[in-house]
């Protein structure tokens, strides 16, 4: 493996995995940086069947060995919610991140704080051989009721880590792309792609 395709349509995620993986002896690129445009609908019941949907198809698509992921925000206090649907959790389509957080805190507003919560990563790495390989992240907090910080996307403003006495989105990006589910996930994929470039 001398090239890893990184399925997913965001050069930011690109710039993260680029950062946690930069030791690793590979090249990494986006679909785009193949001509390759993919609709995959991520409509499996749990992360790891829609991460493994994705590093599939973009595999056969590419013949790339391909990594793909799939993430969520767990909240306890609302049963797990919003978790595979975070990126839609809103009443409207069209939603933006704000309207998510806002929606968020809607639903949590009746219950006592503090709201435990925390963000879930499912890494799958497919390679042409067929072979597939699962990696879990997961970043414990709670959510506040104040958003707190600007850097960072989703959920990050509300999702508070008492042990840094900070927000995700008051991390800056060299510390969050150490501590984030992402990174964790990552972090525990790096020997199977370390073993992955030697082939």
């Amino acid at each position: 493996m001398h090239t890893l395709l990184i399925a997913s349509t965001n050069p930011g995620k690109l710039e993260e995995i680029r950062f946690m993986l930069k030791a690793l002896p590979v090249k990494l690129v986006l679909p785009a940086d193949l001509g390759i445009h993919l609709d995959v609908v991520e409509d499996g019941d749990t992360y790891l069947a829609n991460a493994a949907k994705k590093a599939l198809a973009y595999c056969q698509a590419s013949g790339l060995t391909t990594l793909a992921d799939d993430s969520g925000l767990e909240v306890d206090t609302l049963n797990g919610e919003p978790g595979l649907y975070s990126a839609r959790y809103a009443r409207k389509p069209g939603a933006t991140d704000e309207d998510r957080r806002a929606y968020l805190l809607e639903k949590l507003a009746g219950f006592p704080k503090p709201w435990p919560a925390h963000f879930h990563c499912t890494v799958v790495i497919a390679t042409p051989q067929g072979n597939q390989y699962q990696h879990d992240g997961n970043c414990y907090g709670e959510i506040i009721p104040q958003e707190r910080g600007h850097n960072g996307f989703g959920y990050d403003p509300l999702f508070y880590m008492p042990d840094l006495c900070k927000t995700m989105a008051e991390l800056p990006d060299d510390h969050k792309n150490r501590i984030s589910h992402r990174a964790l996930a990552i972090q525990a994929a790096r020997p199977t792609l370390e073993l992955l470039s030697n082939e």
